[in-house]
């Protein structure tokens, strides 16, 4: 559970950077997506992380199981008797949060992973996207309150997971104690909620259309939308503005001088 639980910690925090691109470029962040796809390391990453999360979640059922068997009605008693409120609620609750986790992370899948690698993987057709422009599916799915919610809900309990399970997860491996549990819950807080907050941000930033690459992206499309306005039948080669058009003999369009987009 420990091993496992820092590995998937540290998958997050990745993941995490990875998100922040496209906070603030929809090219670098499609450019990451392209260089992963499904390439047999991404491919054998992926297999790696299911894994670790299949073992997680397996002993997760094992050792809540037995506690509850060597605990029966009276799981809690110490905790709400002589330790009353030292007990923290996601301990309590850490299977729970576990479900919701899992619930979120079969959404997750079937918003991204599937339109993606697996798109790519089995040559799947008929997609809005193509599978490495990550940039537009997050878009799309952020765009629906219903997944912005829901999202926000699965962060907020991965937070929960996470606050415990970090400081837990030093204790069971041996290299806290009574001077560094306290220090391992607090080094513990910050960081999951520097990571969350890493997350949120950019759920929040694309569902109210506030992130910079989504202003970069409106601009940039409106410079294009001048390439159709400038009459010019070589503007197609061209996804800036047509500042300048040559025409031949024939009064035709030779070729088309582009305005680089500003604000990239």
């Amino acid at each position: 559970m420990s091993v496992t639980g820092l590995a998937l910690i540290l998958f997050l925090t990745f993941h995490c950077c990875m998100n922040i691109v496209a906070l603030f470029s929809g090219d670098a962040y499609n450019f990451i997506c392209e260089f992963l796809g499904a390439n047999w390391y991404a491919v054998v990453a992926t297999l790696g992380l299911a894994f670790l999360a299949v073992v997680h979640i397996v002993y997760a059922f094992i050792l809540t199981a037995q506690n509850r068997r060597a605990r029966g009605d009276n799981r809690y008693e110490v905790s709400t008797t002589v330790n009353a409120g030292k007990v923290e609620w996601a301990s309590k609750n850490m299977l729970v949060l576990g479900i919701i986790i899992l619930l979120g992370l079969l959404l997750h899948l079937f918003n991204f992973w599937y339109n993606m690698m697996f798109a790519e993987l089995v040559g799947m057709e008929g997609l809005a996207h193509g599978p490495a422009d990550g940039f537009a599916w997050i878009k799309e799915t952020f765009s629906c309150p219903v997944y912005v919610v829901l999202y926000v809900i699965w962060i907020v309990a991965i937070w929960f997971h996470l606050s415990h399970g970090f400081w837990s997860s030093m204790q069971t491996l041996g290299i806290s104690g009574k001077v560094w549990l306290n220090r391992w819950k607090k080094i513990g807080l910050v960081y999951v909620t520097i990571l969350m907050l890493g997350f949120l941000v950019v759920v929040l930033g694309f569902a109210f259309k506030c992130a910079p690459s989504l202003c970069k992206a409106n601009c940039c499309k409106a410079q294009t939308e001048c390439v159709e306005k400038a009459g010019c039948d070589k503007a197609a080669a061209c996804d800036k503005a047509a500042v300048e058009c040559k025409k031949g003999a024939d009064g035709k369009c030779e070729a088309c001088k582009c305005d680089p987009c500003k604000c990239e």
